[in-house]
């Protein structure tokens, strides 16, 4: 669909959401609230599910087929199992495509959906949600200034479904691995990493020349942490996902006093709070993603980035798991369909 607007009046972008569960209504809730976009309709396998979201956001519970001959552009919120086929659907229908995180279940999966995108000229973005909360992109205005030592990040915290299974590094350090490869825009050189046989708790370090950083994701954590620490030569730097707040600590001095023939210690250090603009991660990125498909510019989480972050996941997997862990291949552009 043309999705050019015209100078006097933008026409709505149309957008579906195909896969409602948690984080697809999440989505469909956002789109209903934008006013730059149509929800034309959303799809699930389960269409109770779907009639129900349909009727909560004001739109059509639709078929895959319908909903895709309606739609400019989705989001396709379906578990990582079913990414590639239902991913490579939309973009052979010519329609935009915001796709969750992990890209895909395999390297080979996300190259070949971003090489569709290419040959159908759509955009494929990928859903790194905290690429768009306002602390990371404070952080991310600050550290070009800063001569970095190491970057730490921790995301812990018991799920909200205690049952949910799953593995932590590609449900939570995913995030993370994104994050500090879009802060050092670089991957990593080499990589160390250790976690429990039940893949609830998992630790990695890596390298990316003289920077060092580790990341740390827990579903055994029984306190929800958020939060990312960049140590540099000139300050540290401390980020809470949750505060969606930034402090920086410059100038550190110890000193002793004598207070009434007492030695006593004191720290003192001069702290910083820059302005955070606060505001729903999920709707920065929505909005992010239909000005790309507006103006056609290339999106702020590229198939190349989700498919870099999915590589390093592997590869941390792999040594959690005790596993042989995949060589680091440089990004590669172009691939044969």
């Amino acid at each position: 669909m043309n999705t050019e607007p015209t100078r006097t009046s933008p026409r709505p972008v149309q957008v579906g959401v195909v896969g409602v569960g948690a984080m697809g209504e999440n989505h469909a809730r956002v789109y209903s609230e934008l006013r730059s976009v149509d929800l034309v309709g959303v799809t699930d396998h389960d269409v109770d599910v779907a009639r129900q979201v349909a009727a909560e956001y004001g739109t059509e519970c639709l078929d895959i087929d319908s909903l895709l001959d309606r739609c400019d552009a989705v989001t396709v919120a379906v578990p990582t199992h079913a990414h590639y086929e239902t991913v490579s659907r939309c973009l052979e229908a010519g329609v935009h495509v915001l796709v969750e995180k992990p890209i895909a279940e395999t390297i080979e999966q996300g190259r070949t959906m971003a090489k569709l995108a290419q040959n159908a000229g759509v955009v494929l973005q990928v859903g790194h949600i905290e690429r768009f909360n306002p602390a990371v992109q404070t952080v991310g205005d600050l550290i070009d200034d800063l001569d970095v030592i190491s970057i730490e990040a921790e995301r812990l915290g018991p799920p909200i479904d205690r049952s949910a299974p799953g593995n932590v590094v590609f449900d939570l350090m995913v995030h993370d691995v994104d994050i500090v490869a879009s802060l050092l825009e670089d991957d990593p050189e080499s990589i160390s990493a250790m976690g429990t046989e039940d893949s609830r708790y998992a630790t990695a370090t890596m390298g990316y020349g003289d920077v060092v950083a580790t990341v740390t994701a827990s579903r055994v954590t029984q306190k929800k942490v958020r939060k990312l620490t960049v140590t540099a030569r000139e300050c540290l730097v401390e980020v809470d996902y949750l505060e969606q707040s930034v402090l920086i600590h410059r100038d550190s001095y110890p000193e002793y006093l004598i207070d009434d023939g007492q030695r006593r210690y004191r720290h003192e250090s001069v702290v910083e709070r820059p302005r955070v603009d606060n505001g729903e991660p999920l709707r920065h990125e929505l909005e992010s993603f239909v000005e790309t498909v507006r103006s056609g510019s290339e999106p702020v989480v590229t198939a190349e980035d989700g498919i870099a972050a999915l590589e390093t996941v592997q590869r941390i997997d792999a040594l959690v798991s005790g596993e042989e862990p995949p060589r680091r291949r440089e990004r590669e552009r172009e691939v044969e369909i």
